[in-house]
């Protein structure tokens, strides 16, 4: 009696359990692989760095002899986006602020006034009542003299200085420069038109 005939019908119907024999990678694949090793390492061992690290651009000698590469480009900045992300929620995309509580930078006699003064309210801020268009605002205007760079004050002061039908010039970064050193001593936000208007 040999061990099939001890098995019922039940477990001659099994299947055979699959192995997990290790199989080898095809030919052609460990070929390929040995092939691209040998490649790299002769590719490595034959290759020759004969330039140097500055001229990694590949820009002409002659180029580079012209070139102060100390002394970088100033990158224009984008007064709007000053704006948007620190004035607009009081002053509104459109410059008419909130009615009775933020000014209006629209036709504004302050925007379209002395450089000068601007420079000085957005370093400073104001603390106190305001007139604008012929209406008083009593509020606050943070200072901006440790949050923004001169190039940034100046970039959205001209912005704001040539939107919503406003038509001044253009502000200088060093025009801030300035007033930001003249200024340097002053602790507190200007009180409103009392002072404003003696500037």
């Amino acid at each position: 009696m040999n061990d099939n005939d001890a098995l019922n019908d039940a477990q001659k119907r099994e299947k055979i359990d699959p192995s997990e024999e290790a199989k080898s990678l095809p030919w052609f694949i460990t070929m390929t692989i040995g092939a691209l090793l040998m490649w790299s390492a002769i590719y490595i061992s034959e290759t020759v760095m004969i330039a140097a690290p500055e001229d990694g651009d590949n820009r002409a000698p002659q180029v580079l002899a012209t070139n102060d590469c100390s002394a970088t480009d100033k990158v224009a900045i984008d007064g709007g986006a000053v704006f948007q992300g620190k004035c607009v929620a009081c002053h509104q995309a459109n410059g008419q602020g909130i009615p009775g509580v933020f000014p209006p930078l629209a036709a504004s006699e302050w925007v379209a006034g002395k450089p000068e003064v601007l420079a000085n309210i957005l370093l400073h801020g104001i603390n106190g009542k305001l007139t604008v268009k012929g209406v008083v605002y009593n509020g606050q205007m943070p200072a901006f003299k440790d949050l923004l760079t001169d190039g940034e004050i100046a970039a959205v002061l001209t912005h704001i200085r040539s939107q919503w039908d406003n038509k001044s010039e253009a502000i200088d970064e060093k025009l801030i420069t300035t007033v930001r050193d003249a200024t340097k001593d002053r602790a507190n936000p200007y009180n409103g038109d009392e002072e404003l208007s003696k500037l």
